[in-house]
């Protein structure tokens, strides 16, 4: 007489001892045969799982209560519970908001001060203005004698070379001349300088 069959499906023939998985019908109505399994040979689905106690309580510590922790609550106030406590806690939070929003200041009672913004002067950031012209001029005259030497330019420095006459035109908006200094009342643009006049050597 055959034994129980196991989670993989083998069973243990008590005349002979031998262990097979015994024979089925498919679903079309053809038998599969009997398989004999080595002794020995457990599958994976037969293969108990080790539990280690230790881990399963140290998996399942968050579960339960903390231990002994409600007869504290119990012996201080047997009436509340701290879900309780808290909750009321939480209430009266929430009122003092309220009542703070109502006033127009903050939950601590602490108004902040509006932070004064600051102006800037006009005539320092005319002066940062002009300096930073008088760079870029500077820098688009360098280019352009490097060009008129012969060196091969970069097509962004060759922008700055193309754009000496606005820098020009921004500083006489601004009341300098072409150097940068500060221009005499009636004197003419020249739009211009020396060093655009110059003929390249060829």
């Amino acid at each position: 007489m055959p034994s129980q069959p196991t989670n993989s499906g083998i069973i243990i023939d008590e005349k002979s001892g031998e262990r097979k998985i015994p024979e089925s019908v498919r679903a079309d109505g053809t038998k599969r045969k009997a398989i004999k399994i080595r002794p020995g040979y457990r599958p994976p689905e037969d293969v108990e799982v080790y539990k280690n106690r230790t881990a399963e309580t140290f998996r399942s510590r968050g579960n339960g209560p903390v231990p002994g922790a409600e007869s504290l609550v119990d012996d201080r106030n047997p009436g509340a519970s701290s879900a309780t406590v808290a909750a009321n806690k939480n209430a009266k939070r929430r009122e003092a908001r309220k009542k703070a929003k109502a006033t127009g200041g903050s939950v601590n009672g602490d108004a902040q001060p509006e932070a004064a913004t600051e102006e800037l002067d006009p005539k320092a950031e005319k002066e940062k203005k002009v300096r930073n012209l008088k760079k870029k001029l500077r820098q688009a005259k360098d280019l352009k004698e490097k060009k008129d030497v012969g060196e091969s330019l970069l097509p962004e420095q060759i922008a700055k070379v193309i754009k000496i006459n606005e820098l020009i035109r921004e500083l006489d908006a601004l009341g300098f001349d072409q150097e940068g200094e500060p221009k005499e009342v009636g004197q003419p643009v020249d739009t211009n300088p020396p060093e655009a006049t110059k003929s390249s050597p060829s």
